[in-house]
């Protein structure tokens, strides 16, 4: 029975989502609480689970979104993105442009939410591609699928970090081991697939292409400082959870490092970095600075009640004893739990189409089989994350935001964009069972 009820809420949220097209906040609580009623939980109890869902997620989640989006966006008026771009592709060449592409969508994606990456980044794909007469999903696709990798695999960026909390993961040893999943993701995902799209044809709107981003006098900051700004907040994370193995337990340097790695103070110190690097090294006030920060507050608004209602329907099926119910049953199952909790994700994923939605509902799910041991929870979290992150089709609005820009039809899109992402989620779970094999 908890089963069917769990496949009615994600049908009902279905419908809600892209049917009746309900606001994705109202949809996830009205399921919720549904969900909650069916599963005979009380009214105090659902209204319990409403208020621990909502705030232990905000209260993990709502400082590192703020932070890496103030980063993100600091880091594109500055110019890092536009300095990563061209640096990288002058160095590569003509020939080798999808391995430029490759690097600088990980590299730029790690510190920026994906659909601003995306949207940083594609114009620079056109502006390539236009320039060196090569056909755009050649190019973009291998930069589409590192966005996609750094953004479903590797934290701090707020899905991945989502999980990791939620399995109590060691967030240095996810990224390491996201980072080793992640190179045959895109190898095979972007660059191999890519090769296979020459043929479709592309037709971008015009008021998609790019337009000139700074004005002569502003000198563009130079490649190592963008390129050391960008990756700051992951040199922090990694000191604070590897110094250990240098340093004496109760040492000044070790407390130090251990609070400077924490993810909210590495994003807000790399954050304050940029404030200088980006902006008042180039000469821009503070207060043109603030402006700056209030506007990337503003715009993660929804994403943030969108991640606390999510919140909600994750504690609901804990609180309500579906996951305790699902952890019983796959006791008697020969499948690996990495690959439950890549299915799991991968089904949410396919009927809901928000990735954030499906790696923290698997991950409420697959909490009970985590806490009983017996599976490395940093696996877990790069087979969550890697399953969140399979078909997408219409009902996610990358797939739109793909077939806009690029001006390709439903059937190419399926065929590029829900292809690609298909094979990074294979290829991510295919990875994370390799690392399991060798004893990780």
């Amino acid at each position: 029975m908890p089963l069917l009820i769990i496949i009615f809420g994600v049908v009902m949220l279905l419908i809600l989502v892209t049917v009746i097209r309900l606001n994705t906040v109202f949809s996830l609580l009205i399921t919720s609480i549904t969900v909650g009623f069916a599963m005979r939980m009380s009214v105090v109890e659902i209204l319990k689970s409403v208020e621990t869902g909502a705030s232990s997620t905000m209260g993990q989640l709502g400082l590192l979104l703020a932070f890496g989006s103030v980063l993100g966006k600091l880091m594109t008026e500055g110019g890092a993105a536009e300095r990563i771009t061209t640096v990288l592709t002058a160095v590569f060449g003509k020939k080798n442009l999808p391995w430029a592409m490759v690097l600088t969508g990980f590299l730029v994606g790690i510190p920026l939410f994906y659909n601003v990456g995306f949207i940083v980044l594609v114009p620079f794909v056109f502006m390539v591609c236009a320039s060196n007469k090569l056909p755009m999903l050649y190019v973009a696709i291998p930069l589409l699928a590192a966005l996609s990798v750094t953004h479903g695999y590797l934290p701090p960026h707020p899905g991945a970090m989502a999980i990791a909390l939620t399995f109590k993961a060691n967030i240095g040893l996810t990224m390491v081991y996201g980072i080793i999943v992640a190179i045959p993701a895109i190898l095979i995902g972007g660059l191999l697939f890519g090769r296979t799209l020459k043929g479709i044809a592309t037709n971008p709107p015009p008021e998609f292409f790019p337009q000139k981003r700074h004005d002569d006098e502003i000198i563009l900051p130079g490649f190592g400082i963008s390129l050391f700004t960008g990756l700051f907040p992951v040199l922090l994370i990694a000191l604070g959870s590897f110094s250990y193995l240098i340093l004496p337990e109760g040492s000044f340097w070790l407390i130090a490092l251990k609070f400077l790695g924490d993810p909210v103070i590495a994003l807000m110190v790399a954050s304050l970095l940029a404030m200088y690097t980006m902006g008042i090294r180039q000469g821009k006030s503070l207060k043109q600075q603030s402006e700056s920060v209030e506007e990337a507050f503003r715009g993660i608004t929804m994403i943030l009640f969108i991640i606390a209602a999510s919140g909600v329907f994750k504690q609901i099926l804990v609180d309500s004893g579906v996951a305790n119910y699902i952890a019983s049953l796959t006791n008697n199952l020969s499948l690996s739990p990495l690959v439950l909790a890549w299915s799991i994700a991968g089904i949410i994923r396919l009927v809901i189409g928000s990735a954030s939605v499906a790696g923290l509902t698997a991950a409420g799910i697959m909490l009970p089989i985590v806490q009983a041991g017996g599976v490395t929870p940093e696996l877990m979290v790069l087979a969550t994350g890697a399953g969140s992150l399979m078909f997408s089709h219409v009902n996610d609005p990358g797939f739109w935001m793909f077939k806009s820009y690029f001006g390709v039809s439903i059937k190419d899109t399926f065929r590029s964009w829900t292809l690609m992402e298909t094979l990074v989620s294979i290829t991510g779970l295919a990875g994370v069972l390799a690392l399991q094999w060798l004893g990780i």
